[in-house]
């Protein structure tokens, strides 16, 4: 499933991220290195934008997240309004809505957006990644940190609680135990600890950062079925917040069998008694099995 070097291009005006394709392989780059590239309303909503745009192009198959200079994401950005950046009267102005009579957390909107893509989701941490920097991760689904990448969740310091929807994900990440320590104390800590705790599953030099991000990014978009990869990334994660396994044996039966009359089955089987690469024709907007459950698309859809 070969693609030219030379396929790149950008459909996502911005002013706070960069948003580039090539070869199937989106990257968005939180742009704001002045600050560390910390969190904005308007990050919030190109960050939303751009993952609309991954899933309405079936020639993008797999996603990396990162960050622009020596910074992944610093947190919010404090410097504006400082004491009153969390006041009921700013976030009522910038939210992303309204829960239950609140203003929707901006965080979790990117979270929870991230949580529905339909295309797997690497994040490659280039630096600190604090907060809503490292929170608003949790749903991406393969996480390196370069070996300079810090990491904190430093709500308890601040008076707040985990946004992002991280009561969720990060006990389901990295279980109980070290998500209480993590969040308990509220300290910064290094990518190794991170490591060691289970929020990344590699830590590599810092210039090996974006080679070794891509290369796990090239296998599965040239050797995958991008309709068996967003079948499956949604199985796993949904999944997880199901008391048996039943749940899981009631969805993969009925997605084996509706999968298995399709076109990209037929060609898997075939290219490997063929000894030759596969050439999967089907698309993840016109094939997703109807069998798999779906997480909505949009954070409002809840």
């Amino acid at each position: 499933m070969g693609r030219s070097a030379r396929n790149t291009r950008s459909a996502v005006h911005t002013t706070e991220i960069v948003y580039e394709v090539a070869d199937g392989i989106a990257t968005i780059t939180l742009n704001r290195p002045a600050r560390l590239n910390a969190f904005t309303q308007t990050m919030a909503g190109e960050l939303l934008a751009a993952f609309d745009e991954v899933d309405a192009d079936d020639e993008v198959r797999v996603v990396i997240l990162t960050g622009a200079g020596r910074g992944f994401c610093a947190g919010a950005d404090l410097g504006d309004a400082g004491v009153d950046t969390f006041s009921a009267e700013r976030l009522g102005h910038e939210s992303a809505g309204m829960i239950d009579g609140a203003p929707r957390d901006s965080g979790g909107a990117v979270s929870l957006r991230i949580a529905g893509c339909r295309k797997p989701v690497i994040s490659a941490y280039n630096g600190a990644a604090v907060g809503v920097g490292v929170t608003m991760t949790l749903p991406t689904d393969i996480r390196i940190a370069a070996e300079s990448a810090k990491f904190g969740f430093v709500f308890a310091r601040r008076g707040l609680v985990p946004e992002a929807a991280s009561a969720w994900f990060l006990p389901r990440v990295v279980g109980i135990s070290q998500a209480m320590e993590w969040v308990a104390t509220g300290r910064v800590f290094g990518a190794e600890e991170a490591r060691a705790g289970g929020l990344v599953s590699r830590v590599v030099p810092d210039e090996e950062l974006l080679p070794a991000a891509t290369a796990v990014a090239r296998e599965i978009a040239d050797h995958t079925s991008g309709v068996s990869v967003a079948a499956s990334r949604q199985l796993l994660w949904g999944m997880l917040g199901s008391p048996t396994p039943w749940d899981a044996h009631r969805y993969d039966s009925k997605a084996i069998f509706e999968l298995g009359k399709g076109a990209d089955v037929a060609e898997g089987v075939a290219a490997f008694l063929e000894k030759r690469p596969a050439r999967f024709p089907s698309r993840v907007s016109k094939d997703f099995p109807s069998a798999v459950p779906r997480w909505p698309v949009r954070p409002d859809a809840y």
